[in-house]
């Protein structure tokens, strides 16, 4: 079996054999929908390789291959009325310099314009002196004008692919240059400007757009204010990204190679790659369809274990330039909101459908900001709003991971990840909680007055997941539900890593005011407590497994070992 990890040209995965999840029944979709549609999601779920698809089932110079192409697909057997009818202009900005200031982005811009326009021309046979003339424009804006007046009477295709990539990385640098660029009298405004007239006049008979964020559709849709944004409709929910079943299938080859448990499997998939919903009362929910690629890429078939790590780094990475965009607004602000979620598990907002950062930039529009990079997904509606939560555990990590970085600049305190890695090394192969406690101890005693005078038993909590998750080793599950129960913290053991001891850990905080007494009677409850978690059927057939309570007043942790 052959995964498409990484590729998104259409014909490469179909002409090569690669596995293709049939998505081409949402191109008819969109056809049906509008003639000027975008639709955002979150990176790496497959929205190029849908553009792509229908670059080739739309573009008359494919004609010929669409058999080939197309002939197993939903399309091939149920073509639409446009099939190959279109001359197909395709642009993307993810090339595009950021950090350079306006001059070199204006360039990069430009030269991303002109490209796209030469290799239209070249392909579709107008004149060389054509192409020439796209250099000598001096403007985006004229060298769209330009394009039209040559191209009239042709019948085109605009696919736009990653229209917000470089907006995204200049809003979470610098404000300012964002919006002398996306506002009233930018270039990128102009730009979408000239394609609202060429729309009005026919010379682009359909628009198809992409990306991750709304915070360009004001600055776009104020110059091309004709687009629909199918992005939160229910219709198409699960467009890209992979259903439950299109992952059951994907997953079966490993299941038969390997002797695997099949709902086990799917179980591990779902908890780490799916929990997305861009429908707030979707039923369904979707898995990130490249790590679901990532981890049937990188499956050990030699002793059938599961890829380490479980995240592509180019993955985290695309994520963690991401998360620089937390210091829009007011940066405290954001922290709350990171702290609300991480420490009650969910958090409630109006879902925001464009930006206006001339207006300012609040909590709901954080919130919503968040919800499409993917960072949260909708669980379901309130009188309130909706109400968001984590999706999955890879985003889980992620969270924690920037957590202690925010944690460390908020109160000028360094936590090193070395020795937390030997202290979870000292619990998985020797049992022995000290090291991470001492860690505990001295975060703690560092956390700021501020921190300390909210502390109670969920940011004690809190603060130990922090530490455990900037390590692997673990499957860390928190208050998950066992047998109506939900202790707070398990270890478990997750493939591929092999550990000596599984862990469950109970947390209980007694306040300072209320003395030894108070430490006493909360140290007998929570053995109590963990007492019963142990005879709790779930936890009984766990191997290998170690119990332990921690007693905190937000600065000392008592450890009581229960098994």
């Amino acid at each position: 079996m052959k995964i498409p990890y990484g590729l998104s040209n259409f014909k490469q995965v179909i002409s090569e054999g690669y596995v293709y999840v049939d998505k081409t029944d949402y191109i008819a979709k969109l056809e049906a929908a509008g003639r000027h549609l975008i639709l955002l999601r979150p990176r790496r779920f497959g929205k190029s390789l849908l553009l792509s698809a229908m670059e080739y089932y739309y573009d008359i110079a494919y004609q010929d291959d669409f058999e080939a192409l197309f002939g197993n697909l939903y399309l091939g057997k149920h073509p639409t009325p446009l099939k190959s009818s279109y001359q197909v202009l395709f642009m993307e900005f993810s090339g595009i310099a950021t950090g350079q200031g306006f001059e070199r982005l204006y360039e990069d811009f430009g030269r991303e314009i002109a490209q796209a326009l030469q290799k239209f021309l070249s392909r579709y046979g107008y004149p060389e002196s054509t192409l020439a003339a796209i250099e000598r424009e001096p403007s985006p804006q004229s060298q769209m004008k330009y394009f039209f007046r040559v191209t009239e009477g042709s019948k085109i295709l605009l696919l736009i692919d990653e229209y917000d990539h470089f907006a995204n990385t200049i809003l979470a640098d610098d404000l300012k240059l964002f919006q002398q660029v996306m506002g009233k009298g930018g270039f990128v405004r102009s730009f979408y400007e000239t394609l609202k007239t060429a729309t009005q006049r026919g010379a682009i008979d359909r628009l198809f757009v992409t990306g991750v964020t709304p915070i360009m559709l004001d600055s776009m849709t104020s110059g091309f204010n004709i687009g629909e944004n199918l992005s939160l409709h229910e219709d198409f929910n699960e467009a890209v990204g992979f259903t439950r079943s299109e992952v059951a299938g994907l997953l079966q080859p490993l299941v038969d190679a390997c002797q695997l448990d099949p709902d086990a499997l799917l179980a591990d998939i779902t908890r780490w790659y799916n929990g997305y919903r861009f429908y707030p009362k979707a039923i369904d929910t979707v898995f990130n369809a490249n790590m679901v690629l990532y981890f049937l890429k990188n499956f050990r078939r030699r002793d059938c274990s599961y890829p380490d790590p479980m995240l592509d780094e180019n993955i985290a990475s695309d994520y963690g330039k991401i998360l620089g965009m937390f210091s829009i607004g007011n940066r405290d602000d954001n922290f709350m909101v990171l702290d609300d979620l991480i420490t009650n598990g969910e958090v409630t907002a109006q879902q925001r459908r464009k930006f206006d950062f001339d207006k300012g930039f609040g909590r709901d529009d954080f919130i919503s900001l968040v919800a499409y990079m993917g960072f949260v997904s909708p669980i379901k509606k309130s009188l309130a709003g909706e109400v968001f939560s984590i999706p999955n555990y890879v985003m889980q990590e992620l969270y924690f991971q920037y957590f202690k970085v925010e944690l460390e600049r908020r109160n000028q305190m360094t936590i090193s990840n070395q020795a937390i890695a030997f202290a979870v090394e000292a619990l998985a192969l020797q049992d022995d909680i000290q090291p991470l406690v001492v860690e505990m101890v001295q975060a703690l005693q560092l956390l700021s007055n501020r921190d300390a005078m909210g502390m109670d038993e969920k940011h004690v909590k809190v603060l130990l997941l922090t530490l455990l998750y900037q390590t692997s080793v673990y499957f860390i599950q928190s208050e998950r539900e066992i047998n109506r129960k939900y202790p707070d913290i398990m270890l478990l053991e997750r493939s591929p890593f092999v550990v000596d001891h599984q862990h469950l850990i109970e947390l209980k905080y007694s306040k300072q005011t209320d003395g030894e007494a108070g430490w006493q009677a909360k140290r007998q409850a929570g053995i109590e407590q963990v007492q019963g978690y142990l005879q709790l059927p779930n936890i009984a057939v766990l191997p290998k497994l170690s119990a332990w309570l921690l007693v905190s007043d937000g600065v000392r942790v008592e450890v009581v070992k229960v098994r």
